[in-house]
């Protein structure tokens, strides 16, 4: 086995998003073009001689092949260990788990999370630093700029390693540990929930319905909830993770997991059913007959935390998304606990979780987590939710139900517009921002504009801004809408328009949103000309 230095140059895009960097799996495959990202990511984060590194995907298309060349770079590079998921499997939050447990350096993830797999599709690289959480801005930042001056890589010459065997062996000087992707994440998870609770809940006839949509999540369900738990042989679906998720779009939405929501809402649904999305950090939660939004879903567990074990002595506090809607800052009021807003993205809630600021978080797009790791964890919902409906004894519909009529409804909803070119995106965008001045006193759709700015958060742990993450536009106490671009995609841009509005009657808490909202929908739309600068008189997705 010999080290291999191969010249290069820098490839242009290069440069990791809020999730790593995503491409089209024909773009990771080109010559040189993984090399080159991975290292100049060894480069940026100091070397790896002597360290420990956790790798693996969520099974995408070129995961196998991806996770051979990094094994190989790695070695090259002077790495000491790196751990590996058996088949080259690990879920984000798995990986975040194994980071924490084994202290571990850092990690590498492969998966581009939610989009589709397949090699007309999509692949992502991500990494992740030794707390288990995502990279923060300063490091991606050096990833790039390495990216631009590159002039050679370093690989060793050897025969791929035995993903599917679990142990150690030897790559050259660096030993590879092929580890059950399972094991430390369940590990962690049983210290968490009430489990005996859960495992009676099934006991009693309660049926639920899982769907792995093909993804990573699959032998992580099937092992909790019809292992541990005894769960019925069949609750979880779609188990078996698929290069190309089985031709379907692993996002664990209404739009992507249609036959679950068909299934929750015909006349033979079971009680409870749950998606969870490619890499594992996202989540879906339906009743019988009831879709709760991500917004909703991280209200109800943190007013009901407490019926959990690891969260028995209360919450330091809770943080959100700033597109989140605001019904968990209405929880954390009333438990008299601070609810911190940030950025969009998950690495915004490492320093608050590191800090015992936070103890749970929440984003609107289907993610929600605690500080057992440093990513958002899909499964972790199901399974609060899981401990709460052992404790409490109700249906999912009863228990928002009255959620909201203690702590009122904000209805909401996320319009979405894909593929948009993004030029019209972007003039949008600066249209409104260069209008926020003026539009305080306006009035759209009969609606009133009490203020509007581009939401700038200071972090309060380490003093670092972000700054021009969002346009918001309030409508007094009651209404809002907000407006970004997505940074998760792979080609063209995505406009996301969030809209919210508070209601505190209860009479009025069985609307159907989209009329609820209704009024805010069109003020969003006459206020940003959205008509006009997309192209579209509707959006491509309603969540």
């Amino acid at each position: 086995m010999t080290v291999r230095t191969v010249a290069t140059s820098p490839i242009d895009g290069q440069q990791p998003g809020t999730s790593g960097l995503r491409r089209k799996t024909r773009v990771f495959m080109q010559p040189g073009y993984l090399e080159n990202f991975v290292q100049s990511l060894f480069d940026a984060i100091g070397g790896l001689t002597g360290k420990t590194l956790v790798l693996g995907g969520d099974g995408r298309f070129f995961n196998r092949e991806a996770a051979q060349t990094i094994l190989k770079m790695a070695a090259a590079n002077g790495a000491a260990r790196v751990i590996a998921g058996c088949g080259g499997l690990l879920s984000t939050p798995a990986a975040s788990a194994v980071i924490r447990a084994r202290g571990a350096d850092g990690g590498i993830i492969l998966s581009a999370s939610h989009n589709p797999g397949g090699l007309e599709a999509d692949f992502g690289v991500k990494y992740n630093i030794a707390s288990g959480g995502p990279a923060l801005e300063g490091v991606t930042e050096a990833i790039h700029a390495r990216t631009l001056a590159i002039s050679e890589y370093r690989i060793l010459d050897a025969p791929d390693v035995d993903l599917d065997r679990q142990g150690t062996t030897k790559l050259g000087a660096m030993a590879v540990e092929v580890i059950d992707p399972v094991a430390d994440w369940l590990a962690l998870i049983e210290t968490l929930f009430d489990m005996d609770a859960i495992r009676g809940l099934f006991e009693s006839g309660f049926r639920m319905r899982f769907d792995a949509l093909h993804a990573v999540t699959g032998p992580y369900a099937t092992a909790i909830l019809e292992g541990r738990l005894g769960a019925p042989a069949g609750t979880v679906v779609n188990a078996t993770p698929l290069p190309d998720f089985g031709g379907g779009h692993p996002d664990p939405n209404p739009a992507h997991a249609r036959a679950l929501m068909e299934e929750m809402f015909s006349a033979e649904a079971p009680d409870f059913g749950a998606a969870a999305d490619g890499d594992g950090d996202r989540n879906m939660i339906l009743g019988r007959g009831v879709y709760v939004t991500p917004s909703d879903s991280l209200a109800v567990l943190a007013a009901n935390a407490a019926l959990a074990p690891g969260y028995r002595g209360g919450l330091a506090g809770v943080a959100r998304s700033m597109p989140t809607s605001r019904a968990v800052d209405r929880v954390a009021a009333r438990l008299g606990i601070p609810c911190h807003e940030t950025p969009t993205g998950w690495k915004y809630f490492g320093n608050l979780l590191d800090a015992g600021k936070a103890t749970l978080c929440g984003e609107e797009s289907f993610g929600t987590g605690s500080n057992h790791v440093r990513e958002k964890d899909g499964l972790w919902a199901v399974l609060m939710w899981l401990n709460i409906l052992a404790v409490r004894r109700e249906p999912v519909a009863e228990i928002l139900r009255a959620h909201w009529a203690e702590h009122g409804r904000d209805y909401y909803s996320r319009h979405d517009y894909e593929g948009v070119e993004a030029g019209r995106a972007q003039a949008l965008i600066e249209g409104l921002r260069a209008r926020l001045p003026e539009l305080p006193g306006t009035q759209a759709a009969g609606l009133t504009v009490s203020a509007a700015d581009d939401f700038r958060y200071v972090d309060p742990v380490d003093g670092s801004v972000a700054e021009h993450q969002g346009i918001r536009i309030l409508f007094g106490d009651d209404a809002r809408a907000v407006f970004r671009l997505s940074g998760t995609g792979t080609e063209g841009a995505t406009l996301r328009v969030y809209l919210e509005r508070f209601e505190p009657d209860p009479a009025r808490h069985g609307l159907d949103p989209q009329a609820a909202l209704a009024r805010v929908i069109a003020a969003a739309g006459e206020i940003a000309g959205i008509r006009r600068h997309m192209g579209r008189d509707a959006p491509d997705v309603r969540t």
